[in-house]
């Protein structure tokens, strides 16, 4: 687990890095979406816990052993829920960038200056 967990913090940094460095904004989305993936690593890695099954409670698994037995569904509920919210999220900044290419025909980020202060 370890190793998941080093995984995860690896791909933020990276996606983290990529979303600063770049002036390309289709790169910038992917380094996020880099970023989210990393993030749902680290929460599945620290939600494990070795020698227990699915949160599932039939007869394999009694119910007066469940507490002993039994992973913690939060963690797994909380990716899917970034899993679903990160497609979401990623699929809107596409869709703001492809109407941005339509008015601008770039996709530099430095050429977008109209509505700074």
């Amino acid at each position: 687990m370890i190793l998941i967990i080093a995984i995860g913090i690896a791909l933020m940094l990276i996606g983290f890095w990529g979303a600063l460095i770049r002036k390309n904004m289709i790169r910038i989305v992917l380094s996020i979406g880099i970023a989210e993936t990393g993030l749902q690593l680290l929460m599945i890695g620290v939600g494990y816990l070795k020698g227990r099954t699915a949160p599932i409670l039939d007869s394999a698994v009694p119910f007066s052993q469940a507490l002993q037995r039994v992973v913690d569904p939060v963690p797994q509920a909380l990716v899917l829920t970034a899993i679903v919210i990160g497609v979401a999220v990623n699929a809107l900044m596409l869709t703001f960038i492809i109407r941005l290419y339509e008015k601008k025909k770039t996709l530099t980020i430095s050429d977008y200056r109209d509505l700074k202060w």
